[in-house]
């Protein structure tokens, strides 16, 4: 069950998480470029606005002079320089904004990456719902970032410098004052910044748990209505529902404390300092009411876009929390285990050895331990033992899932991790008790991307492991399409469509874990007949809860607590009257009495 808690502290990230933020944007400098000069020349058609208002008040209202040719050149300007602003602002924030969904495009694509390369031990630890919350809640609000925010913070400060020079060339006492405001604004977002920070982090640790309890919810819907575990589950969402909402509702104080009311504060404290500038000065002589007009005007203009970014800084600090998380995940070094040396081996027989091998999954209780045992070339092993004996562990090393902590796996006396991903993978065939079945049609489920499997192929698999049987019945054979996880198959046929997919790469060396343990009577029969075939030429690993499934197997190894404590054939290991004879009794539903 997911506990809830408070957000684990922040892992540092390589490099500033802003930094790394932009140097998404180098790909797209010339559009950007493009964008700053057209938000240049809108900020200056902007900012002159209130200078041409303020030459028709002193020069024609105060006066009462009004000239037609004059005024309709200033009211001609004014409108011009009103419409320019207009279509450039437009102009760049469409650029602005290309350029943001570009470079989000780009996050994301480099995190659904990264999380392909990434080892099993990191989904061991890591709940698949908050892995979904930073592939798509986190990138989302960076998005918002690009999108709005970081346009919003150009355009605006772009805007104030126009109005601290539109101030100067109108008075430079006064602008100095003003000047005064600019450090004051920065603490109250550095005050935000640094508080709100903790907030953040909270509240987004406690939406990827939300994911997470949604997702678990989700994924075991079948159980949770048959065990009816409906008002549990609901209970436990609205705990962690309610920790998130009370984690929101913290920041929504928050902002109501430091964003509008402190900006009201300041704007008001600085329109006293403008109107007391000019009350006093008008004592010792004349005041151009145009100036002050456009001082009122540039102060409420400096306002405006200092509160558009303190809105925005909300929206500024969810990214750069999401940021952090995202880029955590990108430097992320627990990868899968992978190639080593130049060599390019290939495996040609399939002979399997492993030599005194230990594991762990947690770098300290070993769940394998010394195990040994040698695969000859059209070999079946079988692994059997009680449920967590490490059957399956045995065949993760083999696909090079997790790395051995001690010992070594070698294919044809080649040590596994020499060989490439693409000649392991391929001639490594993989079925396991639960298939997993891609959205798409049952053709493109059996070559799964794979070019070098033509349709002909894909039909003699299917033959092969008497799965064309089924397929041939579907309204679109081959063609048929399919839901999420094949829920429209049986789990016989999905097994079925599992045998072929691994027999169209026609592997060398099969690994079966519990091939045939979710299937009926009928079905399984099949499947038993095309795994005589599949046998033939090829090295097989089977993991056996069943032993009726795996009396004609070469070698038997029986598992328990990590260790090898039986082995030989069927015949062999019941006259060892073992712990492999007793579980076939348990199984046969005859175990004997102790005085027999």
């Amino acid at each position: 069950m997911i506990e809830l808690m408070d957000a684990p502290p922040a892992i540092p990230v390589r490099g500033s998480v802003l930094g790394r933020m932009l140097r998404y944007t180098r790909p797209h400098a010339k559009t950007l470029a493009a964008a700053f000069v057209l938000l240049i020349l809108a900020t200056g058609s902007d900012v002159l606005g209130p200078i041409l208002i303020k030459t028709f008040i002193d020069r024609y209202l105060i006066p009462r002079q009004f000239p037609w040719r004059p005024l309709a050149i200033l009211a001609g300007a004014y409108l011009a320089l009103q419409t320019a602003a207009g279509v450039l602002n437009l102009s760049q924030l469409i650029l602005f904004q290309k350029v943001a969904l570009k470079v989000i495009q780009q996050l994301r694509i480099d995190v659904f990456g990264k999380v392909q390369k990434l080892g099993l031990s990191f989904f061991d630890r890591t709940p698949t719902g908050m892995l979904i919350s930073r592939v798509t809640n986190d990138t989302e609000a960076i998005k918002d970032m690009y999108v709005s925010v970081m346009s919003t913070f150009v355009q605006n400060v772009v805007m104030l410098f126009g109005i601290f020079i539109s101030m100067f060339i109108l008075d430079v006492r006064l602008a100095f004052f003003c000047v005064v405001l600019a450090p004051l604004v920065y603490g109250v977002m550095s005050l935000y910044r640094r508080f709100s920070s903790r907030i953040f982090h909270l509240a987004r640790h406690r939406l990827s748990l939300l994911n997470a309890k949604l997702n678990e919810s989700l994924q075991g819907m079948y159980i949770v209505q048959a065990m009816r575990q409906e008002e549990r589950l609901r209970s436990e969402f609205a705990r962690i529902n309610m920790a998130y909402r009370a984690a929101r509702l913290r920041n929504i104080k928050f902002n109501s404390l430091l964003l509008r009311p402190l900006m009201d504060v300041l704007y008001l404290f600085a329109l006293i300092l403008v109107l007391g500038f000019f009350g006093v000065h008008s004592l010792s002589g004349t005041v151009d009411i145009g100036v002050l007009y456009a001082f009122v005007n540039y102060l409420d203009r400096f306002f405006e876009p200092v509160n558009a970014m303190m809105q925005r800084l909300n929206s500024f600090q969810q990214a750069l929390v999401s940021s952090q998380r995202v880029f955590q995940l990108l430097d992320e070094q627990d990868y899968a285990p992978a190639k080593e040396g130049d060599s390019q081996p290939l495996i040609r027989n399939g002979l399997v050895r492993f030599e005194n091998v230990s594991f762990s999954y947690d770098g300290q209780d070993d769940v394998l331990k010394d195990i040994s045992f040698t695969a000859q070339p059209g070999q079946t092993v079988a692994l059997v033992g009680h449920t967590g004996s490490g059957k399956s562990s045995i065949a993760n090393l083999l696909l090079r899932f997790y790395t051995p902590r001690r010992g070594r796996i070698t294919i044809d006396n080649v040590d596994i991790n020499e060989f490439a991903d693409d000649e392991l993978r391929r001639q490594i065939g993989l079925v396991l008790q639960d298939p997993f079945v891609f959205v798409g049609d049952v053709s493109s489920n059996i070559r799964l991307g794979d070019s070098r499997i033509s349709d002909a192929d894909i039909v003699r698999a299917a033959e092969f492991v008497q799965a064309h049987t089924f397929i041939d019945k579907l309204p679109r054979r081959y063609d048929e399409p399919l839901g999420e996880r094949g829920a429209a198959l049986s789990s016989g046929q999905r097994q079925l469509l599992a045998f072929a997919r691994t027999m169209a790469r026609t592997p060398k060396v099969l690994v079966l874990d519990e091939a045939t343990a979710s299937v009926d009577t009928e079905t399984e029969e099949a499947i038993q007949s095309a795994l005589q075939n599949m046998r033939r030429g090829r090295t097989t690993i089977a993991i056996a809860h069943r032993l009726s499934t795996i009396q004609d197997a070469d070698l038997i190894l029986v598992i328990h607590h990590g260790e090898i404590v039986e082995r030989g054939d069927h015949q062999e290991l019941l006259a060892q009257e073992g712990l492999y004879h007793k579980m076939f009794l348990l199984q046969q539903g005859t175990e004997r009495m102790p005085s027999e």
